[in-house]
């Protein structure tokens, strides 16, 4: 069957011209070991499932009328959780909903928005999206990004943290450098693996163990806006829920933004299921020490391969086989139903991102590697 033509001529000149995000594949095979978009190995926390049960059963008209268009209760628990006021917390649907509002309320200036060069690929289409001049600051040769490279105007920084794909974190020593450097711009730290950040591992100057999330400046910066989801580390990639933190004008220009576009972005079902997860912290951090753990022997695996690993603080790493042929493994990979990500692109063709899964998941993975590396040696 010959392929269908699509006839554009009613589509607007933007339409036309876009290069539209392509989110990591979700394909549907028996047997399939899937590490290659970061959902976390693990369920949500039961009280997911409980509140959503509950309110089904106790409401009759729980899916007849409207959401709360502000998501009040879920706010509510999210600013308790954080030390924070309501005002100060934003929530949408998925973070990448709560991302593009974020472009559409602050970037759309006449001076460019700054992100760094290998970062999540969504960046450079939310500034097409809405015309957005992007200028892409080069990380160092290690992968990490240097603040320094940032002193230039701007409307804008967008930065992944821990970064993506790399897994690598920025202190908030360098976050709170960006943000007094750039008094009259808009920092947004994009924490969406936050929670996999292994605290312990996190000193300040004097030794000592420090906050990890960004969140901990908001109140010192009211240029400093802070985006994470629920769909990593609390296992909801399929209720769609993200938020934002940050001072109280830049949550009122993401309100105005929502509703002159979706007044409704989160429905009821979300709504409670998200505030019962948030609830459930024991759970929250039991699941994320889990995935710590994973990681940590994931990596120490790869490097008895003598692949070189980055030194990640996300639930996924990112691992370059000694021979730099990651291509050919990942097909290899695939051969076998185990999926992983390949970014075919410069500076890091040679790397493979491969998601924390379960033990079984990297075993799995591990001994299809093994077999590789001993017939490619044997050869």
């Amino acid at each position: 069957m010959s392929e269908t033509k699509i006839d554009n001529r009613l589509w607007s000149a933007k339409a036309r011209n876009l290069s539209p995000y392509v989110p990591g594949e979700q394909p549907q095979h028996e047997n399939l070991c899937k590490l290659n978009t970061n959902e976390n190995p693990f369920p949500p926390s039961p009280q997911v499932s409980t509140a959503v049960s509950a309110l089904l059963a106790s409401q009759a008209d729980a899916l007849r009328l409207y959401p709360a268009p502000e998501s009040d209760d879920l706010r509510a628990a999210l600013a308790e959780r954080h030390n924070l006021n309501i005002n100060q917390v934003f929530v949408g649907n998925g973070s990448d909903e709560v991302l593009a509002l974020v472009f559409a309320s602050f970037f759309m200036k006449e001076r460019p928005l700054l992100a760094p060069d290998i970062s999540y690929s969504f960046y450079p289409v939310y500034a097409q999206t809405f015309s957005v001049d992007l200028v892409q600051i080069a990380l160092e040769d290690d992968f990490s990004i240097d603040p320094d490279a940032y002193r230039q105007p701007c409307s804008g920084i967008i930065i992944a943290n821990p970064n993506a794909p790399t897994g690598l974190l920025l202190s908030l020593a360098d976050i709170s450098k960006l943000a007094s450097e750039h008094p009259n711009a808009v920092i947004v730290i994009d924490e969406a693996y936050i929670d996999f950040a292994n605290s312990a591992a996190v000193t300040d100057e004097n030794g000592k163990q420090t906050a990890v999330s960004a969140i901990s400046l908001i109140d010192e910066f009211d240029n400093l806006l802070v985006t994470q989801t629920f769909s990593k580390s609390r296992s909801l990639a399929g209720l769609r829920v993200g938020m934002a933190f940050g001072n109280a004008s830049l949550i009122e220009a993401l309100t105005r933004m929502k509703n002159s576009f979706n007044s409704y972005p989160l429905d009821k079902l979300a709504q409670a299921g998200a505030t019962a997860s948030v609830l459930d912290n024991e759970y929250f951090e039991q699941t994320c020490q889990q995935v710590i753990d994973l990681r940590e022997s994931l990596t120490a695996s790869l490097k008895a391969l003598d692949y070189q690993v980055l030194p990640s603080q996300a639930n996924f790493v990112f691992a370059r086989p000694q021979e730099g042929n990651a291509s050919e493994i990942a097909n290899m990979l695939r051969a076998q139903g185990i999926i992983v990500r390949h970014f075919n692109q410069p500076r890091i063709s040679e790397y493979l991102r491969i998601t924390v899964g379960t033990k079984e998941q990297h075993k799995r993975l591990i001994e299809a590697l093994e077999a590789f590396h001993k017939s490619v040696s044997s050869e």
